[in-house]
């Protein structure tokens, strides 16, 4: 009883100071002691309320070596954050401020919404700056310090749980004073937990860095010469900062052969009470779908801003409001321009389904912004694969078939959007990657032309397109990881008519072409594959085509038994996902007379030896009407990605990786559509509180709390097993018809009339 009093003193103790805007509980290790004596602490099973007879699933290692956890033992730990039921509570309307201003004191708790208002209103007046925008303080000190405590004892307590340290020499939350030699500054601190028969003491950290208020009292200890402290360990449930390993190579250099540092990776799942007002997302969900709460990549995109600027913003504010850094992870280390479905699980309908985004990860302070906007992306073109019918899926900018430039409704849809305007830049890369005078591959190119009888490099017409190469999945336990999907670029000979201007072309017999072919296809093609599978012009592309392969395979499984999709598959209807943002007003004609003011007035120009003279060129087009498919071996896959089903896993509920090093390294935020982070009273919050109106008269009612948003991402569990184990290499297929999982994207993504390539030679006033 004493252990569960004493921890939920301290969560109300730091939801208390939170909601006042103040920044969390910090230690109280380093503080100038008190008149009264150090805490003698307790016994950590009582602390914690674990049994007398726990055993050990690890033994802790000893006291004089450092350990790392090994990474086929990584796990996760919950806690609820008390703040994280209010994720969706809008601010107070004028009539509310008005309102509450006039209280002098917080109102009861039986007006829930009012005192959360009533306590950011006397924030924000207090700091204007840094609390003024009610989501900033929403999410930076309502929601984020509610949750360090919790997290911080959770891990603790994992630790003495899964370490067995429930003997009657281990004692959690005992105070020591310690005098520094060299100041004469006395400093209180608390031990996590000491061992009283070894004098061992642990610092545990859920994060990767230690509390600077901590450092002058672990400073002092390791100069004493004597001390009922006789080694310190410190643990990390994250990997270790710079600030962590500085302050552990001082403390083994005052005292060698004491201190110690044990990695000990754990993801945190962070959960939240029922009630409140809580973000709800529809990522991934039907139409209709009520949304659910929490994920691993709901907090993350709900606390991502639209662009740079307001990203460093909220980071800025979120930094001031926490210097010591005890808060977890946010968006800000996550690039959001690199965010695609990595992962769709088995659909059981009425059970949901897991689903899972990669992105990579970089410095916190340098990206995090343009989550919403990636993951609508996402989520749109997935339904949109589902909605519209194969034969829709194309794209065609040609000059000879002005009226045949898309589908209708596809024109209507982002995902079209994207495959039309990859088209336009493929256009421009060709271009500049046919540039004599920045290429030697390309000066190799133009110098083996055939020549006219004026001496002058033949045009050669191309048609050019981008297809799939041969993706790489992985198919197991009723889901499908979507490992790489890499794309080509073909070109192609093609007479066309309607070609403005000057092109000087010749005429190309069989061999001709073919031998230019090859030679295009070896110099060329290759610079423009590169960019079209690593430059960040091409993401969205990227982005909305692995979103395609896993709506072929929620097509192939709801044609074995229906899904919750089962109603939008093939129902032409994709008004739930349409243009939005600033591309509300899109249209396909603009691409298109982009095409052609590009086709008239050229890309490219240079002066060469191959021939003299200024040239110019245009290029264009798409293809994605055939998508070959590998499905991995399980030896290989279990070999190359051991740790990704139990990551992926993981990341429907918290931010994770996939375990690999260096560059291989990838975030992993998922969810599930139909589980909530709910750690109480089932996925079914209850009813939203709502916040005592402004009275006119007593009782009369006016006002009520502003609607939270709805962002993508989700969370929860879900998913299924079962299923033949398919392994090995599965056939091309240009085929309309599906044939396997991705033989099926034969009809999709297809610029059916592809794009058209060709040079014009242009007489300039240059030439002339």
């Amino acid at each position: 009883m004493r252990a569960r009093l004493s921890s939920a003193v301290a969560v109300a103790a730091a939801a208390t100071l939170t909601l006042t805007g103040l920044p969390g509980l910090t230690s109280s290790a380093d503080a100038a002691p008190a008149k009264k004596p150090p805490n003698p602490g307790m016994l950590c099973r009582d602390y914690f309320d674990l049994a007398e007879d726990l055993q050990a699933i690890v033994d802790l290692p000893d006291a004089d070596a450092d350990a790392s956890r090994a990474k086929s033992q990584w796990d996760t730990y919950e806690y609820e954050n008390p703040g994280k039921k209010w994720d969706g509570l809008g601010p107070p309307s004028e009539e509310d401020v008005k309102r509450l201003e006039k209280e002098a004191k917080e109102p009861p708790k039986s007006r829930a919404v009012d005192r959360v208002w009533w306590k950011w209103i006397r924030a924000s007046k207090k700091n204007p700056k840094a609390y003024g925008d009610f989501t900033y303080w929403r999410d930076i000190i309502l929601i984020k310090n509610a949750g360090n405590d919790p997290r911080g004892k959770a891990f603790e307590k994992k630790i003495i749980k899964d370490h067995g340290l429930v003997g009657d020499d281990w004692i959690c939350q005992k105070e020591f004073d310690f005098t520094d030699p060299d100041t004469g500054d006395t400093h209180r601190r608390q031990a996590d937990a000491w061992n009283k028969k070894t004098g061992e003491a642990l610092e545990i950290k859920s994060n990767g860095r230690p509390d600077p208020k901590q450092k002058p009292g672990d400073i002092a200890w390791s100069k004493q010469e004597k001390s009922p402290v006789k080694s310190l360990k410190y643990i990390f449930a994250e990997p270790q900062e710079k600030a962590a390993r500085d302050h552990l190579s001082e403390l083994k250099k005052n005292a060698p052969g004491k201190v110690t540092e044990y990695n000990y990776r754990s993801r945190k799942v962070e959960l939240a009470p029922g009630g409140g007002v809580r973000d709800k997302t529809t990522t991934m969900q039907p139409p209709g779908s009520k949304g659910v709460t929490g994920g691993g990549a709901q907090d993350l995109i709900r606390e991502s801003r639209p662009n740079p600027k307001a990203m460093k913003e909220f980071l800025d504010r979120k930094n001031a409001a926490d210097p010591n850094r005890l808060q977890p992870k946010g968006p800000g280390g996550v690039d959001f321009t690199t965010l695609e479905l990595r992962y769709i699980g088995k659909p059981v309908k009425g059970k949901g389904v897991d689903y899972s985004f990669s992105a990579k990860e970089v410095p916190e302070d340098t990206a995090g912004w343009g989550g919403k906007e990636k993951a609508q992306l996402i989520n749109d073109a997935f339904f949109t694969w589902l909605a519209l019918t194969p034969e829709k899926f194309w794209v065609n900018l040609n000059p000879d078939q002005p009226d045949e430039i898309m589908d209708s409704a596809f024109g209507k849809t982002d995902a079209g959007r994207t495959l039309l305007e990859a088209d336009l830049e493929l256009k421009r890369d060709f271009a500049d990657a046919m540039n004599p005078t920045k290429r030697p591959e390309a000066d190799e190119y133009w110098k083996s032309l055939p020549r006219n009888s004026e001496g002058v490099p033949c045009w050669f017409q191309v048609r050019n397109w981008i297809e799939p190469d041969t993706a790489v999945v992985r198919e197991e336990n009723g889901g499908i990881h979507i490992l790489d999907t890499p794309l080509k670029v073909k070109a192609q000979y093609l007479k066309i008519d309607n070609m403005p201007g000057d092109p000087y072309l010749c005429e190309f017999n069989e061999a001709e072409k073919k031998a230019t072919e090859d030679r295009m296809n070896r110099l060329i093609m290759p610079e423009v594959e590169r960019r079209v599978n690593n430059d960040a012009r091409y993401a969205d592309l990227r982005r909305v085509y692995t979103a395609r392969v896993a709506a072929e395979f929620i097509r192939q499984q709801d044609a074995k038994t229906p899904t919750d999709y089962h109603k939008v598959i093939n129902s032409n209807d994709v008004s739930s996902w349409p243009l939005r943002g600033e591309n509300k007003d899109w249209t396909r004609e603009k691409v298109y007379q982009a095409y052609l003011k590009s086709l008239r007035e050229g890309e490219q120009q240079w002066e060469h030896d191959a021939g003299g003279g200024r040239y110019t060129m245009s290029v264009g087009g798409v293809d994605f009407s055939k998508q070959p498919k590998r499905n991995m071996t399980k030896q290989r896959f279990d070999t190359e990605h051991r740790y990704l089903p139990r990551e992926t896993k993981s990341s429907v509920r918290t931010l994770t990786d996939n375990a690999k090093d260096g560059d291989a390294n990838l975030l992993l935020l998922g969810g599930n559509t139909v589980s909530s982070d709910i750690s109480s009273g089932g996925d079914t919050p209850g009813p939203d509180p709502k916040p005592t109106p402004t009275p006119t008269k007593p009782g009369e009612p006016t006002g009520k709390p502003t609607d939270p948003g709805t962002p993508p991402a989700t969370g929860g569990n879900g998913g299924g097993t079962g299923g033949k184990d398919p392994e090995g290499d599965l056939a091309d297929t240009g085929s309309s018809t599906p044939v396997g999982l991705i033989a099926g994207l034969a009809a999709a993504l297809a610029a059916v009339g592809g794009g058209l390539v060709w040079w014009k030679r242009r007489r300039t006033a240059d030439q002339e």
